[in-house]
C-alpha cells in the first residue's frame, strides 16, 4: 500500500509559498510514497518534481490544477500544460488524450471553485476520481457531500492536503494499492478505485495563514507584472 498526497501547491501557483525541494524534502519526512505537485495552470515545477522525486524515495507524479470553465480539476499523470478555461468536458478529454486522470477537487465548495454547483451530476460522475477529503475546508460537510456523492455513483475516491506550504505536504493522504511502485501503476490503481484516504483537517490558523499569505503573492505580482 502505496501513501500518497496528490494535490499540494509550489511558489509557480499564484498563492504558493515554497519551492518543490521543500515539498519533496516534507514528503519524504512524514513517510509518503508519492508526491504530486498540482500547480494553478502550471505544470513546469511539477514535471521538475517528478524528475527528482527519486532522489527523496518517492514516486514523482507530474500534473497540475486546471480551471476549467466550470470549476478546478486535477490532471494527474500529463506532461503537458493544459489551457484554462476550457470547458469541463473538455478539460477531461485534455487529460485522458496525454493518457492522465481527471480527479475533480473540492467539488462541493463554491467558494474555493468547485464544480458541483455547475454541472450536472450526471457530468460530474464522468471524472476518473472525486477528492472527498480536502484538509483545507474549515468544516466536513462539503467533504461528506463529496464522499456520499462518490459512494452512490461508485467513484474512485482520493484525499490531498491542498497544502500551499510545503509543511502542511501529508496532511490529507490517499492510500493506494498498486501493483507497482510506478507512476503508472499507481495511475492505474486510482482508475480501478483501490484507494482509501485518510486526513486530518488543515488547523484554522495555518488555513488562514496560506490564504492570506496567498493574497499578498497575488497583489505583488499584480504590481510586479501588470500586464
Amino acid at each position: 500500500m502505496l501513501r500518497a498526497e496528490l494535490h499540494c501547491h509550489s511558489s509557480l501557483s499564484y498563492d504558493g509559498r515554497d519551492p518543490v525541494e521543500m515539498l519533496l524534502a516534507q514528503a519524504e519526512a512524514v513517510g509518503l510514497d508519492v508526491l504530486a505537485v498540482t500547480d494553478h495552470d502550471e505544470i513546469d515545477a511539477s514535471l521538475a518534481a517528478a524528475e527528482r522525486a527519486e532522489e527523496y524515495g518517492l514516486v514523482g507524479i507530474p500534473g497540475m490544477e486546471v480551471t476549467s470553465e466550470a470549476g478546478h480539476v486535477l490532471a494527474l499523470g500529463i506532461e503537458e500544460l493544459i489551457p484554462p478555461g476550457l470547458s469541463f468536458v473538455e478539460t477531461l478529454d485534455r487529460i485522458r488524450e496525454q493518457g492522465g486522470i481527471a480527479v475533480v477537487p473540492h467539488p462541493f465548495q463554491r467558494s474555493r471553485h468547485g464544480v458541483a454547483p455547475h454541472i450536472s451530476e450526471e457530468t460530474l460522475a464522468s471524472a476518473d476520481a472525486i477528492e472527498v477529503y480536502n484538509s483545507r475546508l474549515f468544516t466536513g460537510r462539503s467533504n461528506r457531500t463529496a464522499e456520499t456523492f462518490a459512494t452512490s455513483r461508485n467513484l474512485p475516491m482520493t484525499a490531498g492536503s491542498d497544502a500551499h506550504i510545503a509543511e502542511m505536504v501529508g496532511q490529507a493522504v490517499t492510500e493506494i494499492d498498486a501493483d507497482e511502485r510506478t507512476s503508472e501503476a499507481v495511475l492505474d490503481a486510482i482508475r480501478a478505485g483501490r484507494t482509501s484516504v485518510v486526513g486530518r483537517r488543515t488547523p484554522w490558523r495555518i488555513s488562514v495563514k496560506q490564504f492570506s499569505g496567498g493574497v499578498k503573492r497575488r497583489i505583488v505580482r499584480a504590481l510586479l507584472y501588470p500586464f
